[in-house]
């Protein structure tokens, strides 16, 4: 489970590097694989080779006549994009990714179970301070959140 909040910065080539910690989750036969791709909220999504492949199943499941399955569709598997960790622990993140989550060279790395969200950090920090200023913080309207206790 990949967990807590990191402070990256990007390279001139695009490549960002992955913490220490992670490295091995992304390793299978000697080979160091993560997908990236987009997210709806303007951020990059990063997973696992085996939990890509899982997601991938269940979105190409979704009813293509589906308008906002389609949507989901192209956005996620229409950008998806396979990235090698490197022997330094680098991995490139595509120009297209790049430029569609605005990341230029500080990025966000926050851990969300089984997959990471890659935020540029400008943008985190400002939808951060909305988030925290909402005034609907407090109300719960998901059955699914009313039933959480942290």
């Amino acid at each position: 489970m990949f967990k807590g909040i990191s402070n990256l910065s990007i390279d001139i080539k695009g490549r960002a590097s992955m913490p220490q910690r992670y490295r091995k989750d992304f390793c299978s036969k000697n080979k160091c694989k993560l997908v990236i791709t987009a997210d709806k909220d303007k951020c990059l999504l990063i997973y696992t080779q085996s939990n890509w492949n899982t997601i991938e199943k269940k979105l190409s499941n979704l009813p293509s006549y589906n308008k906002e399955a389609r949507f989901i569709q192209r956005l996620v598997i229409g950008h998806a994009a396979e990235s090698e960790i490197d022997s330094q622990g680098r991995f490139l993140i595509p120009t297209p990714l790049r430029e569609y989550a605005g990341i230029q060279k500080k990025i966000i790395l926050l851990g969300q179970g089984s997959k990471f969200e890659l935020w540029s950090e400008s943008v985190w920090n400002k939808n951060m301070k909305s988030w925290l200023e909402s005034e609907n913080i407090d109300e719960v309207n998901n059955d699914a959140l009313t039933e959480l206790k942290l």
